[in-house]
């Protein structure tokens, strides 16, 4: 597990390769990703954006942005925690990702970045 605190907001990451859909002879290493987000603070916050920095190695680095996370701007309230899972796909069946979340404290009307700790993905195949 990958973990970090930013401004009271613990994003926690565990990675695992899918295996059942991934097609090394196709170049398509697939990664499945769960996230927790805790907030250990002492107001409400809601997540507003993404941003992911993803590495694969041989083919460089790809920026995803967006909006929430799979279609969704939580609210987590103090003490409480929202997990999700999603997927990436890499071509080389290494790299590692990392980014941030937008962040918004509904007390303060404060925003502010939470880390995503940067953590590896290596594929069962290629770990042999």
């Amino acid at each position: 597990m990958y973990s970090a605190v930013s401004n009271g907001i613990k994003i926690s990451v565990i990675p695992e390769y899918d295996i059942k859909n991934s097609f090394p002879a196709e170049n398509r290493f697939v990664f499945r990703y769960n996230i927790t987000i805790e907030n250990l603070g002492i107001d409400a916050v809601k997540l507003l954006k993404r941003r992911w920095l993803i590495y694969d190695l041989g083919f460089g680095f790809t920026e995803v942005k967006g909006d929430g996370v799979i279609g969704l701007t939580p609210v987590i309230e103090p003490g409480e925690t929202f997990k999700y899972f999603s997927n990436v796909i890499l071509r080389s069946g290494v790299g590692n990702m990392l980014g941030n979340y937008v962040i918004h404290n509904l007390l303060t009307n404060e925003t502010f970045e939470a880390e995503i700790p940067k953590f590896s993905l290596v594929s069962e195949v290629l770990s042999n």
